[in-house]
């Protein structure tokens, strides 16, 4: 009866998956930046405590943290009464191919922060960020130490480009035509366009791309687990592009150089060093994300010298999965919860 009626949602209805986002209101607008409040429904508890902002990554949609109704970070933090609000760069056209990632750690974080720490009453702000919004949240705070940012957890953010498999393949080529291998591509295209980061993220997880049409089959009786397949396609569906100059530092200062495994980058001369990062952190590796595995992610650990806290927790999942996927709610949302009480209890 189940299979029958989840086939007859996904044929009738479009889908079984709740993919309403959660309620939120805008409190600020700039370029590249939409920061909203999130409000939740009527009936959940009253928000208290110290804001919580969530940081996404370039090129993946803000709704990484809210997914879909039971798997959504957002929905959880906001159900369980924090202050939660969320920055959105919106879409990459070809007029941003030369904002660099200066833009993003000079303009956008800085005056997200400002004006959530601002809505909150002058409050400190918890930074929760996902992959290389992670790294961009920490270089921010370096840069920025003024800044009023209470603590930083990341999720899945590699600091040790060498430790991830997946580019291994790829360095001697690279490295054979002097780091120009992408150049013109990248160059010519103004970055890296959304479609082409839709395929190469989906192709990180080829095994289960292929593998997918059995698995909905013998799980058609299984409503959470086709509910979880829609909203990742949704997710990939819904990829952005990088602007060509950030791509390109990326590129060169990240994956060729491996700036971020010293603790340090250089962006035009300015050199950033995690060293300058003074709050407590909590860093959380993906059991099996080979985007940014465990030996990449607790790279980070011994590059914070000054933070007062560090602490590194492993959970299950993959890349996306590890922030979002069935047993986050277990695992990496205990983790998040457990730190973020620790600094509102030492506060």
């Amino acid at each position: 009866m189940s299979a029958a009626s989840n086939v007859a949602a996904k044929v009738l209805q479009g889908g079984v998956a709740d993919l309403r986002p959660v309620p939120r209101v805008l409190i600020d607008q700039g370029p590249n930046r939409s920061v909203y409040r999130l409000t939740g429904t009527s009936g959940e508890r009253a928000p208290s405590g110290s804001p919580v902002l969530l940081v996404p990554p370039l090129a993946a949609p803000a709704l990484c943290f809210d997914l879909r109704r039971g798997c959504s970070l957002a929905e959880h933090l906001v159900e369980g009464g924090r202050r939660t609000y969320l920055v959105d760069y919106g879409n990459v056209a070809f007029s941003d191919r030369r904002l660099g990632i200066e833009h993003w750690i000079e303009e956008v974080l800085p005056r997200a922060i400002r004006k959530v720490s601002a809505d909150s009453g002058g409050q400190g702000v918890h930074v929760v960020a996902w992959c290389l919004g992670g790294i961009f949240s920490l270089l921010t705070t370096a840069d920025q130490p003024k800044l009023p940012v209470e603590s930083i957890t990341t999720i899945a953010s590699p600091f040790d480009f060498t430790a991830i498999p997946l580019v291994a393949p790829f360095r001697p080529l690279v490295e054979f035509t002097g780091g120009h291998l992408l150049t013109p591509f990248y160059r010519a295209l103004g970055g890296a366009p959304s479609y082409l980061v839709s395929k190469v993220f989906r192709a990180t997880g080829i095994s289960k791309e292929i593998t997918k049409p059995l698995a909905i089959l013998r799980n058609l009786d299984d409503r959470d687990f086709l509910a979880q397949i829609e909203a990742v396609d949704h997710f990939m569906d819904n990829m952005i592009a990088y602007p060509g100059r950030t791509f390109g530092q990326l590129y060169h200062r990240f994956f060729r150089a491996n700036d971020l495994a010293e603790g340090s980058v250089d962006l035009g001369g300015r050199v950033i060093s995690l060293s300058g990062v003074k709050v407590p952190t909590l860093v959380i590796a993906g059991e099996n994300d080979t985007i940014a595995p465990r030996r990449a992610v607790e790279r980070l650990v011994g590059l914070l010298d000054n933070a007062p806290e560090v602490r590194f927790e492993v959970a299950p999942g993959g890349h996306l999965g590890v922030l979002t996927g069935r047993r986050a709610r277990g695992t990496t949302w205990r983790f998040v919860n457990s730190f973020l009480d620790a600094q509102l209890t030492s506060s």
